[in-house]
């Protein structure tokens, strides 16, 4: 997944970038997490890192309750005294708390582990990487069938990103304008001769939906993923999403 913004992200994020910092390295694609204990809390934090675009989560289990995530397009550089991970964000969802749209967050790489100093030190650990049909990432286009009707792009502010990578999936609702985050859900997934199946690890808006099953019908046709099936009313329902578009640096 490479830089994917508009013409006016592009030119910001170029200016950001080239200011005070020397380019690093980069760590390499993967998902990485890091549970941690403290108080009988169990948290996982999961950082998804492609490219140029990472996206951050904080969840606790038993019992299950989303935390956080952030996500957008970063870079690894290097100061005087640090190695930083350093981002322009596309989403937050404590935005209305914190109001940041930039980070910038001390990282060691050592050995294929990363370590993270942000709020608390952690080290991150990389799950097995694999690859299925439905990997990448995918903007919500339209409701289906495809007749020809008006597409959300990403020309639009308003989005809907899935991220699937290393048998993991997430959707998040955002505007990258105003900021306003509509919700998000995660965990693991399969797709296999047309059948698209997820377990759910997190979700913003209803923890009581961790650890359903969903399975959905799928099929690939040019850069559509069109997606059929039931929601969780029983209706029936098609998405189409669409890769992300690459528009260079």
């Amino acid at each position: 997944m490479k830089k994917v913004h508009t013409k006016r992200f592009n030119a910001f994020a170029f200016l950001f970038f080239a200011i005070n910092l020397t380019i690093y390295g980069q760590i390499s694609p993967g998902i990485y997490t890091d549970t941690v204990q403290n108080n009988g809390q169990k948290i996982v934090h999961q950082l998804k890192i492609n490219d140029d675009y990472f996206v951050y989560n904080e969840y606790e289990i038993e019992p299950a309750n989303f935390i956080k995530t952030v996500g957008g397009f970063f870079q690894i550089e290097k100061t005087a005294s640090n190695t930083l991970l350093v981002a322009l964000l596309e989403f937050n969802s404590n935005y209305k708390n914190d109001t940041l749209r930039q980070l910038s967050i001390p990282v060691e790489i050592n050995g294929k582990n990363l370590i993270m100093n942000w709020d608390q030190k952690l080290t991150l650990t990389p799950l097995v990487a694999t690859t299925q049909d439905l990997d990448g990432a995918w903007l919500f286009a339209t409701r289906g069938p495809d007749t020809g009707q008006e597409r959300r792009d990403e020309q639009s502010s308003r989005k809907t990103l899935k991220f699937l990578m290393d048998n993991t999936f997430q959707w998040i609702a955002y505007d990258t304008e105003s900021f306003r985050f509509s919700g998000t859900g995660g965990g693991t997934y399969s797709s296999v001769n047309g059948i698209y199946k997820e377990q759910i690890e997190f979700f913003s808006k209803d923890n009581t939906r961790v650890g359903a099953q969903l399975e959905f019908n799928y099929k690939l046709e040019g850069d559509d993923w069109h997606h059929t099936g039931k929601n969780s009313k029983g209706e029936p329902m098609y998405e189409i999403w669409s890769k992300r578009i690459v528009t260079g640096s």
